[in-house]
């Protein structure tokens, strides 16, 4: 198959500010070089291994309804994990379990949800 995600994109309200705490989440830098250089604009996260690029671009409209499609994250400890990305600045918004699966649905900085499991 040749099609591949090549990258994720966060409509946001300040590009730099979200690229960063997506940076600190995966442990990953905000590319700041070259045309692609971070700013309030755009920011990303070059992909490294298997994990796509993720894009921050800043958008003049309001986040107002539940995601669509959200990131689902895997911690080997997902409640210390929880706890560092609050740390962070995500916001706890429910803790699930189904399907043999315990998760927390968090929202980063900006109101973009996504989950943190332990599979």
């Amino acid at each position: 198959m040749s099609l591949h995600v090549a990258a994720i994109t966060f409509d946001c309200s300040n590009a730099l500010t979200l690229a960063g705490f997506w940076s600190a989440a995966v442990g990953r830098p905000v590319d700041d070089q070259g045309e692609m250089a971070a700013s309030e604009y755009f920011a990303r996260i070059p992909g490294e291994g298997s994990d796509p690029t993720m894009m921050f671009i800043q958008v003049p409209e309001e986040k107002i309804a539940k995601n669509r499609v959200h990131l689902d994250m895997n911690a080997s400890d997902r409640t210390a994990e929880v706890e560092r990305l609050v740390g962070l600045g995500a916001t706890v918004i429910h803790e699930k379990q189904e399907y043999g699966i315990e998760w927390t649905t968090l929202a980063d900085p900006d109101g973009n949800e996504f989950c943190v499991a332990t599979h």
